[in-house]
């Protein structure tokens, strides 16, 4: 299998969905355009996808915005064309591979994510984020989700494309089917779970960090995407072709420096002591935290054992249940990359996790400082046990608690930068505790200083 998967990331760096990424990139740096065209309609473009499937658009309808602008979301149905050279029965196919496994109708349901970004220029990383993270999410989608199991289900993409305009604009496509037709239970904006699909949410991710945990360091690192503006350099200077996120998410230190540099500033929070102050030779425990948490390049980080391919923003609105809520479907891949599973898990618990499953006021008020309480021990271990089980590898329980409690740590340094959401208590009382738990700065801290003396050996 790992020989094989090495193989299929070979074939997906030739693949011409990365090629055009550097120009992709370039062409949306220049000022824009007083005479810039209007960007293709969500209807002309499905039509063209649908057209190499033997389909036919039959409806269409905008059911989100994407942020800033950027494009659109769209549910479309489509029917076989009645040319009897047309491969509909090969698309209807194709779209319920790793989705639904339903058999196959002639009104066919899909989800078009339509990315038609404006021109900017190359200091704005917010832009070159969310540019790179949709090529993230394109090459996910068509070279990595089919080698998914059955029991880490995701959509499929049936078509895309990636067009270049001289004006410097792009159109960047992907015809999904539509896991509503099997999930059609949708996760709210920012709202809780109910317990079942909580512990749905666990399993899903359990089983996607526990595939790729063994199969990671199988992908060359070589093309994986570095923080944005550190990415653009690399592309204009080699033209490396692009994989996934070095860094899976998009709140990880390297690129939310401005926003930790605001936070270190404000003397009013609580936080900005404890997590930017200087420790020795000037480095913050932010920053011990940072290079604890990420993958590397090259050389051996001192979680690399553990590293998976990470979600990278899990949270309630990024998934579909089943009506039961037993199982879940996760979506939005533009932050999929190497990390700690736990990170995900960090995001999922403050935002998207009922307080009263991680707590009970009744036996541990929330106050200043909170210990790990019964309800988030259960969860964890609900989590750890089925990862075990699907990479068929060890993770030490006192080890796997570091790591959380870490990401909890770096979760709340992005929180406090940028603006706090969701269980915000129960967060802030788990990292004072932890910031007093003598034994986690020796094992984080104490580490950290003894990884710089060996390698300064």
């Amino acid at each position: 299998m790992l020989h094989s998967l090495t193989t299929s990331y070979k074939l997906a760096l030739g693949s011409s969905l990365l090629i055009f990424l550097p120009i992709l990139i370039s062409r949306a740096l220049v000022s824009p355009s007083s005479e810039m065209s209007p960007p293709p309609s969500p209807s002309s473009v499905a039509s063209s996808l649908l057209v190499s499937r033997g389909l036919h658009l039959q409806s269409l309808k905008v059911i989100q915005s994407l942020w800033a602008g950027y494009g659109e979301i769209c549910h479309m149905t489509a029917s076989p064309n009645s040319s009897p050279n047309s491969s509909a029965k090969t698309s209807r196919s194709a779209s319920t591979t790793n989705s639904n496994g339903s058999t196959p109708q002639e009104i066919q349901s899909f989800i078009l994510k339509l990315i038609t970004p404006p021109p900017t220029k190359s200091n704005d990383e917010g832009h070159l984020r969310k540019i790179l993270s949709y090529q993230v999410e394109q090459y996910f989608y068509s070279e990595l989700a089919p080698l998914l199991p059955p029991s880490v289900p995701v959509a499929s993409c049936v078509a895309s494309i990636n067009q270049h305009h001289a004006d410097g604009t792009s159109t960047t496509a992907m015809l999904l089917s539509d896991l509503r037709q099997r999930y059609p239970v949708a996760g709210d904006k920012r709202a809780q779970l109910a317990a079942t699909q909580v512990h749905a949410a666990l399993d899903w991710l359990s089983g996607f960090h526990g595939f790729w945990w063994p199969r990671a360091k199988a992908m060359d690192r070589r093309s994986f995407v570095r923080p944005p503006l550190e990415e653009i350099k690399l592309t204009a200077e080699d033209g490396r072709e692009k994989s996934v996120w070095l860094n899976g998410g998009y709140t990880y230190l390297a690129t939310r420096r401005k926003e930790y540099d605001d936070l270190a500033s404000d003397y009013e929070s609580e936080w900005t002591g404890a997590l930017t102050k200087p420790l020795e030779d000037a480095i913050s425990l932010s920053e011990v935290v940072a290079d604890l948490l990420g993958p590397r390049e090259q050389g051996w980080g001192r979680t690399e054992a553990y590293q998976t391919l990470i979600h990278g923003d899990v949270k309630s609105e990024n998934l579909f249940t089943s009506t039961s809520g037993e199982e879940v479907a996760f979506y939005d891949f533009q932050y999929v990359g190497l990390g700690l599973g736990v990170c995900d898990l960090a995001k999922l618990f403050t935002c998207s996790v009922p307080l009263h499953l991680l707590v009970s006021y009744l036996d541990a008020p929330l106050g200043r400082e909170l210990a790990m309480q019964p309800g988030e021990k259960a969860l964890l271990e609900r989590y750890l046990a089925r990862l075990k089980a699907v990479s068929q590898k060890e993770y030490d329980w006192s080890v796997f608690v570091r790591h959380w409690e870490t990401a909890l740590v770096d979760w709340l340094r992005f929180q406090a930068s940028w603006g706090f959401w969701g269980n915000t208590e129960w967060l802030e009382a788990r990292v004072r505790w932890i910031l007093t738990d003598g034994r986690w700065g020796e094992e984080v801290v104490g580490d950290w200083k003894h990884g710089q003396r060996t390698e300064a050996v």
